[in-house]
């Protein structure tokens, strides 16, 4: 019986692996636009790989090895750009995916990037401010052979902020001293870090499910909303849409979910929340976030995890329109169900690419030592996104494949043109 559950699992695990189910896509748009198989051969993997470990005294005296990956997908066009998730169940295979799928938002938002992206294995919410510090700084030691202005720049992710960057910037400044601005993005602004970063992801989300609503004919006014995930982006996204006059009928944490068809007080929520994004645990009448998921409204967002909408629930999703925040919260076979659904998804490489757009603006500010205001900020991510949502919609439609499929094809042709031209392949 024991053994039987254990191929269960393997079996659903392989079902559902980030990587693979990336490269399927991959594969099938590089056929698409008539590329040969080499290209496929080439932009597959991270063309580097690199795993770490890292030392760190513990508060109790004892010293606790760490383990840490970065990944460099390709520096074809430029160099490579991603952020770094502090994350109890990262993965290998998945920094190799969220590389890829770092490449494919910089394609799509015509970034002079390739992707990349880092993760340690550990548990912040179980760590004291000093040890992540000395954990921050240990990991810049660890790959600063690899990274810097003008081969890999990092930024935050999941359970990283300002501050974890600040501590990563100044260990780097002391390991190469010239370099340092441009080095890491999302810092604090007083050590150059750019206006709107924070709030950039859930601003490109904002403005992707705007444009959406416009295909499907949904005003936003009164439009029931809910919301999976209340960190960063989940958190900030809530209230944009709140401010816009729709209604959060539901959102979740990690541990569970809040409903209200009259929509909930959002700006009470965010006042109530911890540093890690929780709130529900100070509500009794929770529910359980399979149900989140199922709720029926007009605007879905998936902003906590990989793997939320299966071929097991997609029947089931009530929403008109799907708007990826996360990354990788739809499986493949539930893209297919929903689009046969005629339900409209919005793929994360293009609903979440504000956060690199915005990461590129601040890269960019370090470099030439003038900074842009915040509604300059805005204006120059509006632009971007409008144009990138417009550029995935029409190759959805001219070409006839889902808003995903056509993401990727937008997204690979740069460094596929950039390998060939460079001689690669």
């Amino acid at each position: 019986m024991a053994a039987e559950t254990g191929a269960d699992n393997q079996a659903l695990e392989e079902k559902h692996d980030v990587l693979k189910s990336t490269q399927t896509v991959i594969h099938k748009a590089l056929e698409k636009l008539g590329y040969p198989e080499e290209v496929y051969e080439l932009l597959k993997e991270p063309i580097r790989m690199l795993t770490v470990k890292i030392p760190v005294r513990m508060d109790d005296g004892s010293v606790k090895i760490f383990t840490g990956y970065r990944a460099q997908h390709n520096d074809a066009v430029g160099p490579t750009k991603g952020g770094i998730r502090f994350h109890p169940n990262v993965t290998e295979k998945e920094v190799k995916a969220l590389s890829i799928w770092m490449t494919l938002k910089c394609g799509i938002v015509n970034l002079p990037y390739g992707g990349g992206k880092g993760g340690i294995i550990c548990d912040p919410r179980e760590m004291s401010f000093r040890e992540l510090e000395a954990l921050s700084r240990g990991y810049v030691r660890a790959i600063s052979q690899i990274v810097g202005p003008t081969k890999d720049i990092p930024a935050p992710d999941v359970f990283t902020n300002s501050q974890i960057m600040a501590w990563m910037m100044d260990e780097y400044s002391r390991l190469r001293e010239n370099d340092a601005p441009g080095f890491i993005t999302g810092k604090p602004l007083v050590l150059g870090g750019s206006h709107g970063r924070e709030s950039a992801t859930a601003k490109g989300v904002t403005i992707c499910i705007r444009e959406a609503a416009k295909k499907r004919g949904i005003n936003l006014e009164g439009a029931r909303v809910v919301v999976q995930g209340f960190g960063n982006a989940g958190s900030f996204l809530s209230k944009f849409m709140h401010d816009a006059g729709a209604k959060v009928i539901g959102i979740s944490d990690a541990y569970g979910a809040l409903y209200d068809p009259n929509g909930l007080d959002i700006d009470y929520l965010l006042d109530r929340r911890d540093s890690f994004g929780t709130v529900t645990k100070l509500f009794d009448n929770t529910i359980s976030n399979k149900e989140l998921l199922e709720l029926d409204c007009d605007i879905l967002v998936p902003a906590a995890i990989e793997n939320q909408i299966t071929e097991e629930n997609a029947h089931n999703i009530r929403a008109k329109i799907v708007v990826e925040a996360a990354n990788g919260p739809t499986t493949l076979e539930a893209t297919q169900i929903l689009t046969d659904r005629g339900i409209l998804l919005v793929p994360d490489v293009l609903a979440s690419a504000g956060g690199v757009t915005v990461s590129y603006f601040e890269w960019v500010q370090n470099n030439q030592g003038y900074y842009w205001t915040e509604e300059e900020i805005d204006e120059k991510l509006e632009k971007v996104l409008v144009h990138s949502f417009e550029s995935v919609y029409n190759t959805s439609e001219t070409r006839r494949v889902d808003m995903r499929l056509a993401a990727y094809m937008v997204g690979v042709r740069k460094s596929a043109e950039a390998s060939r031209f460079r001689g690669w392949i």
